[in-house]
């Protein structure tokens, strides 16, 4: 069945939430608790545009194994990378109209930056689950086909403390025909924002 939800943000001082509303952008997945009913996930290929100096989507949710590909939609040079944990790359400095990819093979956070422009930011979530679901601006979403048991809820939001989305993991038992879950409250207090560096570790001139 679906496992449906919605997830509200609280405690913001992001424009987008404050003023429009957008909940946006929330990686909500369920990880079985009874390993022998995991099927192995399905690689996907994704696609993260950069157009107006902005990467788009903004926030992916990905299967472990899957690929990527950064297009090049500027008339300006790009060099995407990822300096965090998750999975290192470094795509090089590309031309407009050209693309490069990268295939993500271990779970985790990955945080994506240009490092011409620092104004450029993206976040990839690589799973080890075929469950999760990325909220919409109503903070919506839905996960399909999930089979019946028990399973670990967790989230990931760039704008929460790992405290936090700690405490919103739970223990979730999904009945065959799917269930809606309360609504899950994201505080994004004590977030601090910290520029980031290129990639070589230095400061933007």
């Amino acid at each position: 069945g679906d496992v449906t939800g919605r997830v509200e943000l609280v405690d913001s001082h992001d424009p987008g939430v404050r003023r429009h509303g957008d909940r946006s952008s929330v990686v909500v997945s369920l990880n079985p608790l009874d390993a022998t009913v995991v099927p192995p996930p399905e690689a996907r290929h994704a696609t993260i545009t950069q157009k107006d100096k902005t990467f788009s989507p903004h926030m992916l949710a990905i299967p472990i194994g899957s690929t990527v590909d950064f297009p090049n939609l500027d008339p300006i040079f790009h060099n995407a990378f990822s300096s965090y944990n998750g999975q290192l790359f470094d795509l090089g400095l590309y031309p407009p109209g050209s693309t490069k990819s990268v295939k993500f093979k271990r779970e985790g956070v990955v945080r994506v930056f240009c490092n011409i422009h620092s104004s450029m930011s993206a976040m990839i979530v690589v799973l080890g689950t075929p469950w999760f679901a990325v909220t919409g601006r109503d903070g919506s979403f839905n996960i399909p086909d999930v089979p019946p048991g028990e399973f670990e809820l967790r989230l990931v939001h760039e704008r929460a403390t790992e405290a936090t989305l700690q405490a919103l993991s739970r223990r979730v038992a999904v009945p065959r025909d799917g269930t809606t879950l309360p609504v899950l409250s994201v505080s994004e207090a004590g977030q601090a924002s910290v520029p980031h560096k290129n990639k070589y570790g230095r400061a933007y001139p």
